[in-house]
């Protein structure tokens, strides 16, 4: 519900009704809310209750330096350690996408691949953090609505960063993930002007 963008940007939870529509106790509720709030996903007001948050070009801008930052250091590490199977089974995860985008649609669940890509780095602690990341970036992008335009441009950035990956080239890779997530900041901050 709420990275699905049914709940407007500073919608209120009527915890109440929640509780009804999914059928539990608003023990288990509050708890999910808790853990959704400790992810940045939902704010929590002190006597107030829990409210979808709001993201502005500010919030959203902090948010891509902080993914750029994680992923280019993560990509860095996975060009070195992943296996060359690995690389072999992205490869195929990413002309799998190609085709879907090629008939037009849209770029198949990026922070799954996102999340692929980070995962060569074999760094735990790089998954979790990006993950909570990738979240709240989803959230405001649910918000401001997608690009099918930006899918194409988009598939061929990750083509070009898994092609220096294989090539093993650690600082070449990290630098074209920066300029993907550079491109996909811009596309999200201009979404998000016509949006308001």
């Amino acid at each position: 519900m709420v990275l699905g963008g049914e709940l407007e940007p500073g919608q209120r939870l009527n915890e109440v009704a929640l509780a009804e529509s999914l059928g539990i106790s608003r023990g288990p509720l509050r708890e999910a809310i808790q853990r959704l709030a400790a992810e940045g996903l939902l704010r929590v007001v002190t006597h107030k209750g829990a409210y979808v948050p709001t993201f502005d070009r500010q919030q959203l801008t902090d948010l891509y330096e902080l993914r750029t930052t994680l992923e280019s250091a993560a990509i860095r590490l996975g060009t070195e350690r992943a296996s060359d199977q690995a690389l072999a089974d992205l490869r195929a995860q990413l002309e799998r996408a190609g085709e879907l985008v090629a008939q037009g649609g849209a770029f198949p669940n990026d922070v799954d691949l996102h999340a692929r890509f980070v995962s060569l780095a074999g760094n735990e602690h790089f998954a979790v953090v990006t993950r909570d990341v990738h979240g709240q970036i989803t959230l405001a992008r649910a918000r401001s609505g997608s690009d099918p335009e930006r899918a194409q441009q988009a598939h061929a950035e990750h083509l070009a960063i898994l092609d220096r990956m294989e090539a093993r080239q650690p600082a070449e890779a990290a630098a074209l993930m920066e300029k993907h997530l550079d491109a996909a900041r811009d596309s999200a901050l201009e979404r998000l002007t016509h949006k308001t």
